[in-house]
């Protein structure tokens, strides 16, 4: 491990954020962003960092001894001056020596020192920084380090590698009585350059940001020079072999509904769904393929306590075998979760209060021979299991070569995973409508397709836009990107007539975040011409579209459906044509008209399984400059000419000719495709018109 400092960066962070704060905060921002950069030194908000400086006093101006200490809810790959709120450094400073206090007390005793109320929680570790004498203060949780504590023998293992300048702790708890532990061990032992926390991490200190971050880096160095000759090369558990080939494993694509069903609970109007992140690297095919796999992913714990609250304690270790059956995989996570219960009932004493058990089924589950499948509430928090699970995995891996890797004892994950400030982290906000869901929107480069994709996003949903036309489909990722961020979407290139592209798109998508909940076939073309007139090889290539994709898609969706057990919706973008077809419109009307038939026979034979298939049928959907309607591209020359119309006046003749008088957006239908989506009514085989009310087009 090397040392990142620059100068010239180091500089430029000073130009940048003094004129806010100062130079020490400058730097202090600096050198923080140099261990985020890292991730085999923190993760996911993980470490944390401070400097005590000088601020002047927000009302007098009077200069003030402050901490400025990492706060809750800031990263340190990303951290800005803001994300180190300054607190009272006399105060923290009384608070040494106190008999007992609590958590929330401690916490509030924080808070009301702030400088800024409105700054974030500083750190649970704040005591711990303000007790320590030096002006900067670094803490990570090294891969290095823990490879080495979490060993039966792990404390002579890290005296072997550090030597005796570095003074050793045992486990605490995070709070006051690691921040006196650690303030008396540092005083005991003047001029040691940081202090080791079994099972937790490394903490090192210094008068000047470079000299604190470059003790860092030079301990976690010693760890891995240390691991490294014990270890000459690749850790066993993650080199694959021949028999990594040879070994048969389970296909991904239908692996993954499978275990995202199995991991499903709750009532129907209010299923609790995950999001998939698959990480399948061959090194951590390789680990799942070890006969050492099974017991140190079910029966260790992470390599360091804070990890808890993101994967659980243990993660769960599926057979090849078991992974293609689904009664098995269901029995498999069935007996995770009686023993998350039984882990729970033998531990809650161990704390005050009234404890409410958490989910009890696993975020992480590891397939033999497909890899690693770490689960969350949305796509970011699977990510965010997934980084730390596939970390562990290697780290475990390794330590396993250097010794034998033991973790903290469950009583003492327990206390962790249950500690009102750890659980804090997880956030008490009213999920949204489609929580977890995942969509496939056939069409998606066009104006409908894009209003029912924006619905979606808004309402939850994680998204996966297809379209035969490449630009149009990467200019509406574009435009939602902007507005909804990237982790919930995901663009694939489909020709709803082509069986392969069609099962191409379908595997993408389960890869991409497990499985399917809603399918919407939107994608459609049409053709103008009176039937004497009709080119038969035009019409068949607007019912192939129209009525064949539309069959193509939901048989694809149909499967995965099965494979999961969690029903879902399909909601077929039909027309106002199904009921109402217009001259010239041969073609299309009779190929819509038929999807809307499929969608009565799907929604015949999917309701055994729990899926409601319902229609929309939609009139005169115009887009935008940005996102036009593909299809009004295509028909709405003649239909102005046929009218003597400009766009302006199509569009009105359009609306003018509803009962309500309304034009009819994309984002109308988005909402009516919300509706189904969201299960609020029992409802399957019905239609539901979008069309400003055509009354020769009403259902009959």
């Amino acid at each position: 491990m090397e040392s990142l400092w620059n100068e010239a960066e180091a500089n430029e962070f000073v130009s940048r954020f003094s004129p806010e704060s100062n130079r020490e905060i400058a730097i202090r921002t600096y050198t923080s962003r140099l261990l985020g950069r890292d991730p085999s030194l923190v993760l996911h908000g993980g470490g944390n960092t401070s400097v005590k400086t000088v601020l002047p006093d927000r009302v007098t101006g009077q200069p003030l001894d402050v901490l400025c200490v990492k706060g809750s809810g800031w990263d340190l790959v990303d951290l800005e001056p803001p994300g180190l709120p300054a607190v009272r450094l006399d105060a923290l400073h009384r608070l040494r020596g106190v008999a007992r206090l609590t958590d929330e007390e401690m916490v509030n005793q924080i808070r009301t020192q702030l400088l800024d109320l409105s700054s974030p929680t500083p750190s649970v570790e704040t005591l711990l920084h303000a007790f320590l004498p030096h002006r900067f203060v670094d803490h990570t949780h090294a891969d290095a380090i823990l490879v080495l504590t979490n060993q039966a023998d792990g404390d002579a293992k890290i005296r072997e590698a550090m030597g005796d300048e570095v003074p050793l702790l045992p486990w605490i708890m995070p709070g006051h009585p690691l921040a006196e532990a650690v303030a008396d061990i540092v005083e005991d032992n003047p001029g040691c350059p940081g202090v080791v926390l079994l099972h937790h991490g490394i903490f090192t200190f210094g008068e000047e940001g470079r000299e604190s971050y470059e003790r860092m880096i030079s301990l976690c160095d010693r760890a891995e020079r240390f691991a490294a000759r014990t270890v000459a090369s690749v850790p066993p558990m993650l080199m694959p072999s021949t028999d990594v080939e040879n070994k048969r494993a389970a296909k991904v694509e239908k692996v993954l509904p499978v275990i995202r069903g199995a991991l499903a609970h709750g009532a129907e109007e209010s299923i609790q769904r995950f999001v998939c992140d698959l990480r399948n690297a061959q090194d951590l095919i390789a680990f799942s393929l070890h006969p050492d796999a099974p017991s140190l992913i079910s029966e260790t714990g992470p390599l360091t306590p804070d990890h808890v609250i993101r994967t659980k304690a243990s993660y769960l270790f599926l057979t090849a075998e078991e992974s293609e059956n689904p009664q098995a995989v269901r029995e498999a996570v069935g007996r995770y979760a009686d023993l998350y219960r039984s882990y729970f009932t033998d531990n809650e004493t161990r704390l005050t209060g009234d404890l409410v058990m958490l989910d009890p089924h696993p975020r992480v589950v590891v397939v033999e021979g497909v890899g690693l499948l770490a689960f969350g509430p949305d796509a970011k928090a699977a990510s965010v299991a997934g980084d730390l699970a596939e970390q562990t995995l290697r780290a475990k891996a390794l330590a396993q070569a250097v010794g034998e890797y033991e973790g903290l004892p469950p009583g003492e994950l327990f206390e962790m995973e249950y500690w009102s400030l750890e659980q804090a982290k997880l956030g008490k906000k009213t999920p949204p409508l489609l929580a977890g869901q995942i969509a496939l929107v056939t069409g998606a480069g066009g104006a409908i397709g894009c209003g029912i994709a924006e619905e979606l996003l808004a309402a939850g949903a994680h998204l996966v836009l297809t379209d035969r036309d490449g630009d149009r489909l990467e200019i509406v990722r574009e435009r939602l990107e902007a507005k909804h961020g990237a982790s919930r979407l995901h663009a694939v290139e489909m020709d709803v007539t082509d069986e392969a592209s069609v099962e191409a798109a379908f595997g993408s998508c389960v890869q991409r975040f497990g499985g399917l909940d809603l399918l919407v076939p939107n994608a459609g073309i049409a053709h103008v011409s009176p039937l004497s007139e009709m080119d038969a090889e035009a019409f068949r290539r607007v019912v192939d579209v129209n009525l064949t994709g539309t069959m193509l898609v939901i048989r694809a969706a149909a499967r995965i459906f099965e494979r999961q057990g969690t029903g879902g919706n399909v909601v077929v973008q039909a027309s106002k044509n199904v009921f109402a077809p217009g001259a010239g419109f041969g073609a299309y009307s009779a190929s819509k008209a038929g999807a809307a038939q499929i969608a009565k026979v799907a929604a015949l034979e999917l309701a055994p399984i729990g899926v409601r298939v319902n229609s929309i049928n939609a009139d005169a959907v115009f887009g935008d400059d940005e996102v036009s309607s593909g299809l009004w591209d295509e028909v709405g020359p003649d239909r102005m000419r046929s009218r003597g119309l400009d766009p302006d006046g199509l569009r009105a003749f359009y609306r003018e000719r509803s009962l309500l008088k309304v034009a009819v957006t994309p984002a109308h239908v988005g909402r009516a495709v919300l509706f189904f989506a969201s299960s609020q009514t029992p409802t399957t085989g019905a239609v539901l018109p979008v069309d400003g009310g055509v009354a020769e087009a009403f259902p009959r």
